[in-house]
């Protein structure tokens, strides 16, 4: 078995006290490594830093991740971005782990690791989303979104969620791709077109100065077809239905977005047990593909609150495309006007069905921090 160190690149390996207010007390680095390493392989690692042991207090920080957060550390620092990166050396002879240089993003807290293949494609994305969005051994995340450039669009997408499975569509995504490669400089035009799974989606940038702000994505126009989930149901939509799941009956309405989502309205969702009944509606005979269920309140005619069960994720924070079909949903039974703000764990969208029948979305992007991960 590979044995991997971490080291710190960048900055010497510093001791607690006044001048770092971060550090908190820990053991000795040689109590932490006894019976890892000999001696002799210690005082190398140290050595290859510039510094050595110093016992008590020394600062050996995690090898999975090599990271500088961007944003937070900026704005802590009043300025350029401090940066911190860990890394990992092997101590056997063998290959090096796989390194993967990685953004994460999250749209309304919908995050994602954003990892680029402009230059070479990722090999096997499913186990590599798996590994990296764990969020106790890897960066952390909903799943693994690649971007690269397309032949039929300016851009491509693909998602993969944290089960491996791949996504058709995930509109936050799509509104971290639209920030991201404005900002790293793959494009200087406002508004684009991005290939996905569920078709060509076009993109259009909202500034403040140069910085994206917000983002709206045409998301295309709803599909109302079972067999378009699909779904195991009869007739030519799915609307104010009633479907049994865990003993009990509920009445929902089934939208494709490009991918399928089953919107059921239920009062009092923030007492939902949703990791108790999303999976049971996730993995409904109905829906040989699983589906994405969103739990929804209407507030009045223009506002819309909701929680979702993401399939291969599980409860998260926000998803776009829920949103949309949520907002379709509620038209299409006449709980709501065409457009309206729907409000997300993680803040609040901008959705509207126009009269040509595309739906947009409009909302926040951001950047958590960016790096790389060592996959072994």
């Amino acid at each position: 078995m590979k044995t991997y160190l971490p080291t710190l690149m960048g900055s010497p390996l510093s001791e607690t006290g006044a001048d770092n207010p971060r550090a908190a007390p820990s053991p000795s680095v040689h109590d932490h490594y006894s019976g890892m390493i000999s001696e002799e392989e210690f005082q190398v690692l140290l050595a290859d830093r510039g510094t050595h042991s110093k016992g008590p207090g020394t600062i050996v920080r995690h090898p999975v991740i090599r990271a500088r957060d961007a944003d937070a550390r900026s704005r802590a620092a009043g300025g350029a971005a401090s940066r911190f990166r860990t890394s990992a050396r092997a101590v056997s002879p063998d290959a090096p782990p796989l390194v993967v240089a990685f953004t994460k993003m999250q749209g309304l807290g919908n995050d994602y690791v954003y990892v680029e293949e402009f230059k070479k494609p990722v090999n096997d994305p499913a186990a590599l989303a798996v590994a990296i969005s764990d969020r106790h051994f890897g960066v952390g995340g909903d799943g693994l979104v690649l971007i690269g450039f397309s032949k039929t669009a300016d851009f491509r997408m693909r998602i993969f969620n944290a089960d491996g499975s791949e996504a058709e569509m995930c509109g936050n995504a799509a509104r971290c791709v639209g920030k991201y490669v404005f900002e790293k400089g793959f494009i200087s035009r406002p508004s684009f077109s991005l290939e996905t799974l569920a078709g060509i989606r076009g993109i259009r940038l909202e500034f403040k100065g140069r910085t994206v702000e917000r983002v709206r994505v045409d998301m295309g126009k709803p599909n109302l077809v079972p067999s378009a989930l699909p779904m195991l149901a009869d007739g030519n939509s799915f609307i104010n239905r009633e479907i049994p799941v865990n003993g009990k009956l509920y009445r929902a309405t089934a939208v494709s977005m490009g991918n399928p989502h089953l919107v059921v309205p239920f009062f009092g969702i923030d007492s939902l047990n949703l990791p108790l009944i999303g999976p049971a509606f996730e993995r409904h005979p109905l829906f040989p593909r699983g589906v994405n269920t969103e739990f929804i309140e209407v507030r009045d005619r223009n506002r819309i609150r909701m929680r979702v069960w993401e399939r291969g994720s599980g409860e998260t924070l926000a998803c776009g495309t829920g949103a949309c079909a949520s907002l379709v949903a509620c038209a299409l039974n006449g709980l709501t006007e065409y457009k309206a703000t729907v409000e997300l764990p993680g803040g609040e969208l901008a959705v509207e069905w126009d009269a040509q029948g595309v739906v947009h979305m409009t909302g926040p992007a951001g950047f958590v921090f960016s790096g790389e991960y060592y996959m072994t």
